[in-house]
């Protein structure tokens, strides 16, 4: 079961609620600044004759309809968004008898603009910065037209206020694709090694498996007319290791890489590969680390096929060895049943770390590939109550063939 930690307070926060907040900042700046305030001989700005009236104030209050419409449609259309924000930043200006729009009255658009870009496509983005730099040239074009005084050099600040943060959301967004473009990389990157990986140690198991076959037709052949019972029973164990070398073949092969590193023939390998039979010397090594490592068992232990095997101890491993580097606790606790059909691992701890099931790592990615490859299923994150947990179910191909003893 996968845990997702909640996102921070302000990240859940919608870009729409921003550009509703920073409208209604800008409003209540404009209403602070042509009022005497405590310790001021005057207003900061003089308010015109119709700002307090009737009908300056009902202008505000379309603007700020018209305004709040366009923040609740920023998310599923950006530019007739941006526009009818616009709208109310130019209708708010009205009753003010300004020369140039405020900053206060498009710092919602600024807002807007910068969502936009980070969010949109590049297209999108130029498309609203060149919208809200039309309508302040449209305003002042109009009040020239008219004959009415502009404020040419406020206006020029807001502009750049809106180029600035168009630069804003345009760098996240790079930001965002590069990252993604980084992560996509390493998790192509992880994979192509874990299969390599894989592939050389199911290259040892064939290599073996046909090394037990071509000695056991050996004997079978010198003694098949002397000692026919030794012939039957050196076939019956060809059988047996050609069935499990063919089970890890069909299961495999078609997912590894067609150009891997094979290794020299004529090397033998110093140690066979590590299975489960093998976890209680991985815990007493961890424990004598400081981690101490507490392996349960459950259900009647059978003999695995080796590609399984060996993928079940190398998940452990990896898990074992991430609660070592990460998790600051001093012991965990390896879980292995043996179910009927599917072997089932997992790996808890009570420590504080890592607190996401994925990352830049190439750990977990490892870990997934090669369950992925078994055609199981992995879960791994944090836990509820604190801790982390790694869980893997590996389906068996074939019933077991004998019992461990």
């Amino acid at each position: 079961m996968h845990v997702t930690p909640p996102l921070p307070l302000l990240k859940r926060v919608t870009p729409g609620a921003w550009t509703v907040a920073a409208w209604w900042g800008g409003l209540v700046f404009t209403f602070l600044v042509r009022i005497r305030l405590p310790g001021e001989v005057e207003p900061g700005t003089m308010a015109a004759a119709q700002f307090f009236r009737w009908d300056g104030l009902t202008n505000l209050a379309v603007a700020t309809a018209v305004a709040l419409y366009g923040g609740a449609l920023l998310r599923r259309r950006p530019i007739a968004a941006l526009w009818l924000v616009m709208t109310g930043s130019v209708l708010a200006c009205l009753p003010l008898g300004v020369g140039a729009i405020p900053l206060a009255q498009y710092l919602a658009v600024d807002v807007a603009v910068c969502f936009i870009a980070a969010g949109g496509a590049r297209r999108t983005g130029i498309a609203a910065l060149a919208g809200a730099l039309t309508v302040l040239a449209g305003y002042l074009t109009t009040r020239l037209l008219f004959g009415w005084p502009v404020g040419l050099s406020a206006e020029l600040a807001v502009a750049m206020t809106v180029v600035i943060a168009w630069l804003i959301g345009h760098s996240v967004r790079q930001a965002r694709e590069h990252a993604a473009t980084l992560i996509a990389k390493a998790t192509v990157q992880a994979a192509t090694d874990e299969r390599l990986r894989i592939s050389r140690e199911l290259h040892d198991t064939v290599a073996h498996s046909i090394s037990v076959i071509a000695l056991q037709a050996g004997a079978a052949r010198r003694v098949i007319d002397t000692q026919p019972g030794r012939a039957s029973q050196a076939l019956d164990e060809i059988e047996t290791v050609g069935r499990e070398t063919l089970a890890g073949l069909r299961r495999m092969l078609g997912a590894l890489r067609h150009s891997q590193e094979d290794r020299p023939h004529d090397v033998a390998e110093p140690h066979p590969a590590p299975g489960l039979a093998d976890l209680d010397r991985l815990a007493a090594a961890t424990t004598a680390a400081g981690v101490r490592v507490e392996v349960r068992r459950r259900g009647e232990p059978y003999r695995l096929p080796p590609e399984i095997d060996i993928s079940a101890y190398r998940i452990v491993q990896e898990a074992v060895t991430n609660v070592v580097r990460h998790a600051g606790t001093g012991s965990c606790r390896v879980s292995v049943e043996y179910g009927d059909g599917e072997l089932a691992i997992e790996v808890l701890d009570d420590g504080h770390g890592p607190r996401r099931a994925s990352g830049g790592g190439y750990g977990l990615v490892g870990m997934r590939e090669r369950v992925s490859l078994l055609h199981g299923t992995f879960s791994a994150g944090p836990r509820p109550g604190g801790g982390f947990r790694v869980a893997a179910r590996l389906p068996l191909t074939a019933s077991p063939t004998a019992a461990v003893r």
